[in-house]
């Protein structure tokens, strides 16, 4: 499926619940969020059928985000289930790891291949400081688990913040050396509570001198980069067995390749992350509208993808992104 700019559309995300248990300082206030209801939210069942409608429209990956996805009751078994029933489409998890521990061999057994782990340090006190929760150990548990799972490739997302975490650079690299992890640095975006966080960005390329400072740092050549690399430049430090990468959605744009949409927990279709467009799919879904009729409303929604977004530009957002999904 092209959008208005002739880009192929072929990954969609998936927020399977807006529920999470962390309060992450950047994305939400610390006495929480008022939840949807849980009519409000798209049954598996539903999920399920959309999947099926983006396939046929030539839909090839698919992440389950949150919130925090695992916090969703049977959301390990759903997933599990959809690893075996797509067995032929790129299928990845996104989660804090708090909660993977328990299922991670279920989901390896069922087929998921890969996973996504958001951490923003490596120190507990850190931890409890920006997440509110003093569950760190529980998160790293999540990483050795999926390691010792099997998945291929583990990967580390560190939203990177000045005053916060900056000083964990080459602590979060050292961990790429002898592990097979790939972590890649995510430029904090100005979305929601990321307003709240005066300074706190880094770009990307200061994160690169850094590294580069700290040992040998060479780019990875295409056919060996990890699953799922996306938009992020990947490099080897020190010639680890992982990866390090740089996400910069806004120092350096990646709009012009953009492939994805995403789908809210609510039902909602939005094409772009820094746009107000979007396109309710639960309404006629539950109506018992046909499948042409969902490709009509997954094509207005191509239709409306912007050229680039302005969130550098934006001022406050009024976009959340726990209402949008990971």
């Amino acid at each position: 499926m092209k959008d208005g700019l002739a880009r192929n559309l072929d990954y969609l995300r998936i927020s399977i619940t807006d529920r999470c248990n962390l309060r992450c300082a950047y994305c939400m206030p610390a006495t929480g969020v008022q939840v949807r209801k849980h009519d409000e939210i798209l049954r598996y069942e539903e999920i399920d059928r959309l999947i099926d409608v983006a396939v046929g429209l030539g839909f090839v990956h698919f992440r389950i985000t949150g919130g925090e996805p695992l916090a969703r009751r049977g959301a390990a078994g759903f997933v599990a289930e959809l690893a075996r029933r797509l067995p032929e489409q790129d299928l990845s998890l996104t989660t804090n790891g708090t909660l993977l521990a328990p299922v991670a061999a279920e989901l390896r057994a069922g087929g998921l291949r890969r996973v996504n782990i958001s951490l923003d340090t490596l120190v507990p006190a850190k931890y409890s400081q920006i997440t509110r929760r003093d569950i760190w150990h529980e998160a790293w548990a999540g990483v050795e688990a999926a390691l010792d799972a099997g998945f291929d490739p583990v990967k580390v997302n560190v939203v990177a913040v000045r005053g916060f975490n900056d000083d964990e650079v080459l602590d979060f690299a050292a961990l790429t050396v002898e592990r097979p992890l790939h972590v890649r640095f995510i430029e904090l975006m100005p979305l929601g509570e990321g307003c709240a966080v005066p300074g706190g960005h880094i770009p990307g390329d200061e994160i690169l001198a850094v590294l580069a400072a700290g040992g040998r740092l060479k780019p990875v050549a295409q056919g060996q980069l990890p699953a799922g690399a996306g938009p992020a430049a990947v490099y080897r430090w020190r010639d680890g067995l992982g990866t390090v990468g740089m996400i910069t959605a806004m120092s350096h744009k990646f709009c012009a390749e953009c492939n994805r949409m995403r789908l809210t927990a609510d039902g909602r279709l939005e094409p772009c992350l820094g746009s107000e467009a979007s396109f309710d799919l639960r309404g006629p879904l539950r109506s018992g509208a046909g499948d042409e009729e969902l490709r009509a409303i997954f094509r207005q929604a191509a239709a409306a993808k912007p050229e680039c977004h302005h969130l550098e530009s934006a001022g406050e957002a009024r976009r959340k992104m726990f209402r949008i999904g990971g």
